[in-house]
């Protein structure tokens, strides 16, 4: 029996609802993911956060008190994947909600200032999943002054005084010192005995390169797939679905010996489909 969901969107809307990338793997370089004070008042501010510092990092929700010092439990609703902000070309988009949103935003001052969200329209099965959006746009909009904390975590505080606090985490550009290059992968369903030089019985994903054109369609006819020695940050494969990732490629300076030279890192997954007998 196969079962086939597929989403294919054209190119330039795919561009628009990017995944965020999971943490990076231990050993990479660039900046550790800063721990969250335990008060957000017992943070020594620095220097106001300038754009480039703003956009860098992914910003990871670690603590949420409202003016009267409780914690905002609505923001905590999925404990397994914190809210997630993401700024760059002058938007923010916002992740591990239950739709994704997003606005334009500014940072002058050490103020910034984020347009009313726009998200898309799924429903959510769990109640407190789905209130999370409301429980985020509603403070993650208009003027919010930022403070900068000593350990790189950024504190958001809203006009009516609840403060958000947010540990930072570098982007795969920030690791990988530029921009990567955007590459379509299709995965096969199965994966294959491989030879490693370090794990007896290494099981590869099954992969070969799609192309598409500007309007979402495949182009060209796929080459055979072959062993995917490495991993791609951000995808967990499952035995028996196959799917199409949009990943981007980085080059790896300076691997060390037996380390693949390029890196790849989940962007969004474009097609599933279920192929067990």
């Amino acid at each position: 029996m196969k079962r086939t969901v597929t989403l294919l969107l054209p190119l330039a809307l795919l561009a628009a609802c990017s995944q965020t990338p999971t943490t990076a793997p231990a050993g990479i370089g660039g900046d550790d993911l800063a721990p969250a004070a335990a008060k957000a008042g017992d943070q020594k501010a620095v220097a106001h956060l300038d754009a480039q510092r703003l956009q860098s990092q992914h910003w990871r929700l670690q603590q949420a008190t409202g003016a009267d010092g409780a914690r905002i439990d609505a923001l905590f609703a999925r404990s397994d994947a914190p809210v997630t902000l993401d700024f760059a070309d002058g938007r923010v988009s916002i992740s591990n909600t239950c739709n994704r949103m997003g606005g334009s935003y500014t940072l002058a001052d050490g103020t910034l200032t984020i347009s009313p969200m726009a998200s898309t329209q799924m429903a959510c099965t769990d109640a407190a999943v789905m209130a999370l959006d409301e429980a985020v746009s509603s403070r993650l909009q208009g003027e919010l002054k930022t403070a900068q904390g000593a350990d790189g975590s950024l504190t958001l505080t809203t006009a009516k005084g609840d403060v958000l606090v947010f540990a930072a985490e570098p982007t795969a550009e920030t690791r990988y010192g530029g921009p990567g290059e955007t590459v379509f992968l299709e995965v096969a369903a199965k994966t294959a005995k491989c030879s490693h030089p370090l794990i007896p019985d290494y099981q590869c994903l099954q992969v070969r390169e799609v192309k598409f054109d500007d309007k979402g369609l495949k182009q060209g006819t796929p080459g055979a797939f072959e062993n995917f020695y490495g991993n791609i940050e951000g995808y967990t494969h499952e035995d028996g679905v196959r799917n199409v990732v949009r990943v981007k490629r980085y080059a790896v300076k300076n691997p060390p010996a037996d380390a693949p030279s390029q890196a790849y890192v989940l962007d969004m997954v474009v097609e599933s489909a279920i192929e067990k007998k």
